[in-house]
């Protein structure tokens, strides 16, 4: 089981890059909503371990659930995935998802039962694009629709993680934290449309891309422009913070460096430009929140 386990961690859900993005995510959600709220000091390491394992939790019931969903397809056109080669089982997955679920409601319990209800709402919509809104027929008809609306999931987790500081304390919503979820949402689809964005000889047949239904062209300026908005949200809620100059001069140049390796990919569409797409979505996202813990260390406010 272990060894089973190992292998699908590994082409599924890579505990190390992932546990180092949702890292740094859940450090940012909390120091954000602290700071925001005049505190001078932003991370308290108890309450950042159990937010973390709480959110790497969440992340890893999201490949789960999509296990679920995507499983007929995955059989028809992706059967060199774990699930389907028998690597594991819907069941074992399953079972795995309900332990981590106990685990999460411990570590919540043990910061403050109002975040229980958040948490269920996290799950209840996690649930409801597991069944796709029980409208698949017609998303999957709609692809923009199909993204805007599994996208809605990214700023809910940072509405719980941030709630681990502004619910439990009492003060109320942190100022600014409209933008700071706003941007969430232009980073999920940055990562969403740069891990779609293809070379013509990686097409899959059954497997849906934004570069076959949109176009190469198209593609890369729908994940310009996420890049664009997810950063002009962020320089936004890092004003609340004082940072909004060095959030701007960072997200500036990651945004430059995107639409060089945009250029190169349009001008000559090869196997290993459409995997840099796909890279630098995953840096984008990594970078744009340790920026937001590099300031605060920078000031003394960490």
């Amino acid at each position: 089981m272990f060894h089973r386990l190992w292998i699908y961690q590994r082409e599924r859900f890579p505990l190390l890059a992932n546990g180092t993005l949702v890292a740094v995510l859940t450090a940012a959600s909390l120091l954000y909503a602290s700071l925001a709220l005049g505190a001078t000091r932003g991370l308290h390491l108890d309450l950042f371990a159990a937010a973390f394992g709480v959110a790497l939790g969440l992340f890893l019931q999201l490949r789960i659930f999509d296990e679920f969903k995507d499983y007929a397809d995955d059989v028809a056109f992706r059967p060199y995935r774990p699930v389907p080669r028998g690597v594991v089982t819907l069941r074992e997955l399953g079972a795995i998802g309900l332990l981590v679920a106990g685990i999460q409601i411990i570590l919540t319990s043990w910061i403050s039962w109002q975040l229980l209800p958040l948490l269920a709402l996290v799950w209840l919509y996690m649930g409801l694009m597991g069944r796709e809104f029980f409208v698949s027929r017609w998303l999957k008809a709609h692809p923009l629709i199909y993204m805007l609306s599994h996208m809605v999931i990214t700023p809910l987790i940072l509405l719980f993680l941030t709630a681990w500081v502004w619910l439990v304390s009492g003060a109320g919503l942190a100022p600014g934290l409209g933008w700071f979820l706003a941007a969430s949402y232009g980073n999920g689809m940055v990562f969403e449309i740069g891990r779609k964005i293809r070379a013509p000889a990686d097409e899959e047949v059954g497997v849906e891309t934004y570069s076959a239904l949109w176009g190469r062209g198209g593609a890369v300026i729908a994940w310009i422009g996420a890049m664009a908005l997810a950063g002009v949200c962020m320089t936004a809620a890092a004003t609340f913070l004082n940072l909004e100059l060095p959030i701007a001069l960072l997200l500036g140049t990651l945004w430059a460096g995107a639409l060089l390796i945009a250029m190169r990919f349009l001008r000559t569409p090869m196997h290993r430009r459409g995997i840099a797409i796909e890279r630098y979505s995953a840096l984008w996202t990594f970078l744009i929140y340790l920026g937001l813990i590099a300031g605060a260390l920078a000031t003394g406010r960490f």
